[in-house]
């Protein structure tokens, strides 16, 4: 594996990834191939153990974390599961800077379910919503409120704990999208005590497309009524008297028809893999290399976008390319050299992980040199 991939806001990697995914696939193609009745008891158990894993991650209690194919699935889902009327007049608060997938879902279902959605702005030339602008915005008509805890453009991390105060006093509900900090920084639902959390299991936790995650609190669980449902919402998914519905008591309500595994299956590995870990030298590994990222930076005089004190960064650093070479080439040129980076609009991101080298940093350092000199 490269020792210059600075992918992990995208696509986490691991030592070993490669055969542990075709080990796990390998096994799912004999075990479902096979011609007897053995199937579902194999599978079941692989996805309870991947919603396990993430329910350490989380801090999560019992039957209260579940799978969904995306973040964007798994908070559409939580969304119609309000209460009736609950958002009903009210407003719906984000900041700009949120992952875009949830700012459409929610754009587009505001006119039909009658709410307000309010984007707290960017200040002039700024690159991420200040914490002060949020909570300023951050009103008692706000009936839900969507954080991102780490930005995908800017690595910026919010104050948690004010937002969630904030939010306790305002009498909304909060969400968090932990998906750019997860696996690589600590992280509680319940301290502070969130409503609920979408995820998925891309980037630091080295997992593959399709296996999202939704987290809600006991707290809420009971009031939700999900519109998507199926057999597997039910406490006994083999009731089969059509006449005869109700919800699971918990987070099961929102498994709707047949499971989909594959995704769990397929990084049920990785997560293995990060279980296993020594957690702290994973993050010191992380603060090790940004910090030579910040100075390559400065080296280069390429102004970051990334805060530089650690308490309100996640794990990546995103750099502005002067306008007289694109990003898009940057990257092309980098990628030629073995160089694994991406870019958004003339944003270099960076983000070194546990198979990024201080020699990987070194390369990047020397190419980039070597570009803008050019």
């Amino acid at each position: 594996m490269s020792d210059a991939y600075f992918l992990y806001h995208s696509i986490g990697m691991y030592p070993g990834k490669e055969a542990d995914l075709a080990r796990a696939l390998t096994e799912f193609a004999t075990v479902w191939g096979r011609a007897d009745d053995s199937q579902w008891g194999h599978v079941l158990p692989l996805r309870a153990r991947f919603i396990d894993r993430w329910r350490a991650i989380l801090n999560a209690g019992p039957n209260t974390v579940t799978t969904f194919e995306n973040v964007t699935s798994a908070f559409h889902s939580l969304l119609l599961s309000l209460p009736k009327g609950h958002l009903q007049g009210r407003t719906v608060l984000v900041g700009a800077d949120c992952f875009p997938s949830n700012h459409f879902l929610l754009n587009g279902m505001a006119e039909r379910h009658g709410f307000t959605l309010k984007t707290v702005p960017f200040r002039q030339g700024a690159a991420h919503v200040e914490d002060e602008d949020f909570l300023e915005a951050w009103t008692p008509d706000v009936g839900l409120a969507l954080l991102t805890w780490v930005s995908s453009t800017t690595s910026h991390r919010i104050n948690l704990a004010a937002m969630v105060a904030h939010g306790r006093r305002m009498g909304s509900l909060i969400g968090v999208d932990v998906t750019q900090g997860v696996g690589l920084l600590p992280f509680d639902v319940q301290a502070p005590e969130v409503d609920f959390a979408v995820t998925t299991s891309l980037k630091w936790m080295c997992g593959t497309p399709g296996a999202g995650i939704l987290y809600v609190t006991p707290r809420l669980t009971p009031h939700l009524t999900p519109e998507l449902r199926g057999w597997f919402s039910q406490e006994n998914p083999f009731n089969w008297d059509i006449t005869r519905f109700s919800y699971a008591p918990d987070i099961r309500r929102f498994d709707n028809g047949t499971p989909g595994c594959m995704a769990a299956l397929a990084s049920l590995p990785a997560m293995d893999w990060h279980a296993a870990q020594d957690q702290g030298a994973i993050l010191a590994h992380n603060r090790r290399l940004t910090a030579q990222l910040f100075q390559m930076a400065d080296d280069l005089a390429l102004p970051p976008v990334t805060p530089r004190d650690e308490a309100r960064r996640g794990g990546s650093v995103m750099l502005r390319l002067p306008d007289c070479h694109p990003a898009a080439a940057v990257v092309a040129t980098l990628r030629a050299q073995g160089i694994t980076t991406d870019n958004r609009s003339q944003t270099l991101r960076l983000s070194p992980g546990i198979i990024t080298t201080e020699t990987g940093v070194a390369r990047l350092h020397q190419a980039l040199a070597q570009i803008l000199k050019g």
